[in-house]
């Protein structure tokens, strides 16, 4: 096999990922993964105390390539859009450019729709999607007035496909993610900006362990053609294929769905 054809489809090295909700299990093992692909991390989110133990996963397993030496974490308040310009500035200042960029922070409640309140719920709506939006107002506007081509990925659920019971602010904060994203993706194609859809099946994380009782997880893996939970790792092919600007170069508004077939089947 010709690797250096591999090497030159995939090619990330020295980019700049800026990777929002970076401090959770799945964006932290994406971060991980393109870190060993040579593309310099930067995780975004609230929780310090998280965020030490990611990047120290990151240092460790930036191998050879050093880029994950170089991954380092900005507090943000998501929901505040001067902190995102805030992020913004210092991830230019520190790191000089900014070519990718992941909306994965979520949060989930798993009440019946009776038991939900109305701040609840308009809070699932705002981390899960507002933020994403002005997200992608932020860095979007940067990549347009400087005429870079990027990639933005932002990080879907099969929830957001076909509606979870139990789940009802977060299925329907996904499937408006995904609609945004599509929408974006047509909005900025001639500016050169990809935007896409990661969607991930169910991945053994602790909001899964927290949302889903012993029967449910049962029924997953039943209706799961592949009969197991999806490993984080996994997520790291297509979040390559769909950072890099050869590989993905004609992909956008997608929705890659990594879910073991579960939504390959409808009984």
């Amino acid at each position: 096999m010709n690797m250096s054809y591999i090497d030159k489809l995939y090619d990330l090295e020295g980019k700049v990922a800026v990777v929002i909700g970076g401090t959770g299990e799945l964006c932290s093992r994406m971060a991980i993964g393109l870190a060993k692909a040579g593309v310099e991390v930067v995780l975004a989110g609230r929780n310090e105390d998280k965020a030490e133990v990611r990047l120290d996963m990151i240092h460790a397993s930036s191998d050879d390539c050093g880029a994950g030496e170089k991954a380092y974490f900005v507090a943000t308040d998501l929901m505040a859009k001067g902190s995102l310009y805030a992020l913004l500035d210092i991830v230019l200042e520190r790191s000089g450019r900014i070519d990718i960029l992941i909306n994965g922070a979520g949060v989930n409640s798993s009440k019946s729709v009776f038991d939900v309140p109305a701040d609840e719920f308009q809070t699932i709506l705002d981390i899960n999607l507002t933020s994403t939006f002005q997200a992608c107002q932020v860095f979007g506007q940067y990549f347009i007035e400087h005429n870079i081509p990027a990639s933005i990925i932002n990080v879907g659920s099969i929830a957001g496909l076909d509606p979870m019971t139990n789940a009802f602010a977060y299925s329907a904060s996904k499937a408006a993610l995904l609609n945004l994203t599509k929408n974006l993706a047509s909005e900025w194609a001639d500016n050169d900006i990809r935007v896409n859809s990661l969607v991930p099946g169910f991945f053994p994380s602790e909001d899964n362990r927290r949302a889903l009782d012993e029967a449910r997880m049962l029924e997953i893996l039943r209706k799961t053609p592949m009969s197991r939970f999806g490993d984080p790792d996994e997520l790291i092919g297509a979040t390559l294929l769909l950072a890099s600007a050869k590989a993905g170069s004609f992909i956008t508004g997608s929705e890659i769905v990594i879910d073991g077939g579960f939504n390959a089947v409808s009984v």
